[in-house]
């Protein structure tokens, strides 16, 4: 098996973490990536053993505007600050990957600026798509081009262009030589050109045994990325979601659902990168309506089929909200020397920690093939890895589950507890908004490292404030309401009747405004279009939910769309 098909993430956006300015002026270089030694210390404590940090090379703002991929931005160092930092994570055992951002670059990257002083005459005008010289936009360069996103900042590169991908290749070479790297991240890999991604893959075989790459992916059907030419992985932005919104809406039906759902995408070899936050998304302490769930989402984490990655500072349970037009919140400076006591007193790096070790012990059971469910009802789930039990409970009131296993007594691998199973059955009290792996006593381990003290977090009140309640939608409250009412009618793993309500209502409400689909390619038609042809696919498919429905109508990028609804068999 592959080192990153056992890994355990850590996930650092460099520029935030650091405080680096938010413009970069180009000066002397300021050796920030350095303050990130003493990090490495503390990804070893919490159990990780990967490591993805980026985007790291020179850019003029946030990073994804590549200006120079040869060099590091000076605002984080030198390249020999980075062939440094990537050898001390080795030292201690931990992989480290980059952000690869070729989708696009920079204005101020070299083969754009020969462009604006040549024009037409410029040996890179193939470079980039669609360069018009009739053109103009919003920098007056006399030319007009396609970008990603539609910011101009972001320059689309010609991915088809066989100096491109040439040059590209050229760039991940150099990494791995330069820089001793072990795989990549593709940004925006669901815009990505098909062809150019086998080229990387062919790349990416060549220069170093198990080097890793993983693309962004957002929508759609994950085994057009994740397969045996192009992506070796892809973002399981389909659980994120399923994950916090089943939490909130206490309906774990939903998170099987999510889970079933993805699986059926993928062989079962492919294991999809896990998170319950990252760079462009709110902290999942945010997304919480209760608090006390961050236990049971990150036990899930932990322990579902996928490679599971910590997005930093959400193992000390820190909060960001994503703002209208600004990301800063989502990406904050911290200083590691203030969390030095965190391991003995924060309950939520107790956890993270406490995870790490079990992931470690119980690798073989966590990264095969197994996944069975146990038990399914709104507010309870219980669900088979080898030879684990993991045992789920979303509701504020203490419960007990009835779970099929082989006889014998369990161990508690969190809190402790030992409970028997007789005649094939394991009776299991849960606490509540809360969770537990139990395994044979036998292979138990009496010290992987009990977190009881993380009950007295969850005595404190739910964090359910008037502000936090008037974000969620209309809709989402009203099926809030409906759930209340239809509460643990069902103790079988089956469909219950307020689910089948709310899907009736999502239909009712997308009848009211029709889009008429016209018979043109898909790159011809509207964002609006797009959308109408997504969600006439998914009804082909199933029940389309109100989450579901969100999801398309947030989703405003033409080209991703474009790929989602190709994506469909």
């Amino acid at each position: 098996m592959a080192w990153y098909d056992e890994a355990v993430f850590y996930h650092i956006y460099p520029l935030g973490l650091t405080g680096a300015p938010k413009k970069n002026e180009y000066n002397v270089p300021e050796h920030r990536l350095n303050t990130l030694i003493p990090w490495i210390d503390h990804l070893k404590k919490i159990g990780i053993t990967a490591l993805y940090i980026g985007p790291l090379f020179e850019s003029v703002g946030h990073g994804y505007e590549t200006t120079d991929y040869k060099k590091l931005d000076s605002r984080l160092g030198t390249n020999e600050d980075l062939t440094d930092f990537v050898k001390k994570c080795h030292e201690a055992g931990i992989k480290v990957i980059l952000d690869g951002v070729f989708n696009h670059t920079g204005r101020d990257f070299f083969a754009f600026k020969d462009i604006k002083e040549k024009r037409d005459a410029s040996q890179y005008r193939d470079w980039y798509c669609n360069v018009n010289f009739y053109g103009n936009n919003e920098y007056n360069d006399g030319f007009s081009y396609d970008n990603w996103g539609g910011y101009n900042l972001l320059v689309k590169l010609n991915q088809k262009n066989p100096s491109v991908k040439d040059y590209i290749c050229d760039v991940i070479r150099f990494w791995v030589k330069e820089f001793d790297i072990d795989g990549l991240r593709l940004d925006a890999a669901d815009v990505l050109d098909f062809d150019f991604m086998k080229e990387l893959r062919r790349t990416a075989d060549a220069v170093k045994p198990d080097f890793w790459l993983m693309g962004e992916v957002i929508h759609g059907d994950y085994s057009r990325w994740a397969n045996a030419n192009t992506l070796h992985s892809v973002t399981n932005y389909s659980l994120h979601k399923g994950l916090y919104s089943g939490m909130n809406d206490h309906n774990f039906f939903e998170i099987a659902h999510t889970i079933r759902y993805t699986k059926g995408m993928i062989p079962a070899h492919i294991k999809l990168y896990n998170f319950v936050d990252n760079h462009d998304v709110e902290r999942i302490s945010t997304k919480l309506i209760n608090r006390a769930h961050y236990t049971p989402v990150h036990i899930m984490l932990y322990t579902l089929p996928g490679i599971p990655s910590v997005y930093y500072g959400s193992e000390f349970g820190i909060e960001g909200k994503k703002e209208r037009f600004s990301d800063d919140s989502l990406r904050p400076y911290i200083d590691i020397k203030e969390h030095s006591e965190d391991y003995e007193k924060n309950p939520c790096t107790k956890l993270i920690a406490s995870l790490g070790k079990i992931h470690k012990k119980f690798c073989s059971d966590l990264t095969g093939e197994d996944y069975r469910e146990l038990c399914l009802t709104n507010r309870q789930f219980a669900y088979g890895r080898g030879r684990l039990i993991i045992a789920l409970n979303n509701d504020d009131n203490a419960t007990e589950i009835n779970v099929p296993a082989v006889d014998g007594e369990y161990r508690g691998l969190l809190f402790g507890d030992k409970i028997t199973a007789v005649n094939g059955r394991l009776q299991i009290k849960i606490q509540p908004n809360s969770g537990e792996i139990f395994a044979p006593v036998d292979i138990a381990d009496n010290n992987t490292g009990y977190i009881s003290d993380i009950e007295e977090e969850k005595k404190k009140p739910a964090k359910e404030t008037k502000a936090k309640a008037e974000e969620q939608s209309a809709v989402e409250s009203g099926n809030r309401k409906l759930k209340k009412i239809q509460n643990d009618k069902t103790t079988e793993a089956k469909e219950p009747e307020n689910i089948k309500i709310k899907e009736k209502k999502s239909t009712e409400i997308n009848e009211r405004k029709t889009v008429q689909i016209p018979d043109i390619p898909y790159e011809e038609m509207t964002v609006e279009q797009l959308q109408a042809v997504i969600i006439s696919k998914m009804e082909k498919n199933g029940p389309v939910t109100d989450r579901m429905r969100k999801d398309v109508q947030e989703n405003i990028w033409k080209n991703s769309l474009v790929n989602w609804a190709k994506s469909f068999r």
